[in-house]
């Protein structure tokens, strides 16, 4: 649970800085993986603060992508952010992250969402309240599990230096977090999930929240790099496209970030910059048995250990 700690402890700088790092890192990244610049996009918010959207549209592999950073403040918590700690309500904000989701035009290569943050809750005369949350996770629309594999053994080496026990909690939240109830089904295939941490102070907790920030282009690129260039029909753009709808029903009914964007007064455009641009809805439709796609739901779209 978050901890109050002295106001020398959170180090709103150090934070900042390395958060504009990891976007133009990952940016940087990105754009060679594509072949195609990022559009810059900054903004400012009129009850404080701002962000540089940084995306990309009609890519050569990126159908839609942005890596967002923001750091925005407030003068009274809005109810996703003290929900879960009404004891907050009513103090003044601050907020900072790293915010991306990429899909692909490759149906057989995967959506991925990661983010890293941290929140302060700031009130007269006691010392801040803070702490960190992050996470990244995979969203398959045909399953591998060479790359499955892979992208959960990297996100456990970038937390097992902080104890043994983090990746089995973290991956846990992330399979519970990213799970439509309305459906009875995961959004994708998982990875790490945490939020409300600030274990051990400032120095252990910005160092995990780092690692696994750190850890994002190692854990998707070489997954990326593998299926980008894979044939594909109008039968797999399709199913995309179908599945695609799980994502969208996520973000808009479950996704606490996107509730805490648009009850905040965020920046419309940049929260929404997550959705997918080409979807599709049926009534009542499942795949046919033995098929590729019914396996993504028979062996993927089930909590496992992976590794």
């Amino acid at each position: 649970m978050p901890a109050t700690a002295p106001a020398t402890a959170f180090d709103t700088r150090a934070v900042k800085t390395w958060l504009l790092d990891l976007q133009a890192r990952i940016v940087a990244a990105l754009e060679a993986a594509d072949g195609l610049p990022f559009r810059t996009d900054a903004w400012e918010r009129p009850e404080g603060g701002g962000g540089i959207s940084r995306l990309i549209e009609e890519g050569r592999v990126f159908e839609r992508g942005g890596v967002n950073f923001s750091h925005v403040t407030g003068s009274q918590l809005p109810p996703s952010a003290s929900a879960h700690r009404p004891e907050l309500a009513g103090r003044r904000w601050e907020a900072m992250g790293v915010s991306l989701v990429l899909h692909p035009r490759n149906p057989y290569a995967p959506t991925v969402h990661m983010n890293v943050r941290c929140f302060v809750a700031l009130k007269d005369g006691e010392a801040p309240v803070w702490w960190f949350g992050g996470g990244m996770d995979l969203t398959p629309y045909y399953g591998f599990a060479e790359d499955a594999q892979h992208f959960h053994a990297t996100c456990k080496a970038a937390l097992d230096p902080f104890g043994a026990d983090l990746h089995p909690r973290f991956k846990a939240w992330c399979d519970r977090y990213f799970f439509l109830k309305h459906r009875n089904e995961p959004r994708g295939i998982g990875g790490v999930f945490y939020d409300d941490f600030s274990e051990s102070g400032f120095d252990p907790a910005f160092a995990m929240t780092k690692s696994v920030g750190d850890a994002f282009l190692a854990a998707y690129l070489p997954i990326l790099e593998r299926r980008k260039d894979t044939g594909y029909g109008e039968r797999e753009r399709d199913f995309q496209a179908y599945r695609r709808g799980r994502y969208v029903e996520f973000n808009l009914v479950y996704d606490r970030g996107t509730l805490f964007g648009l009850q905040s007064g965020g920046r419309t455009e940049s929260i929404l910059m997550s959705l997918p641009p080409i979807v599709k809805w049926r009534y009542d439709w499942y795949p046919e048995a033995g098929t590729p796609e019914a396996s993504l739901y028979t062996d993927f779209l089930t909590a496992r250990d992976w590794i």
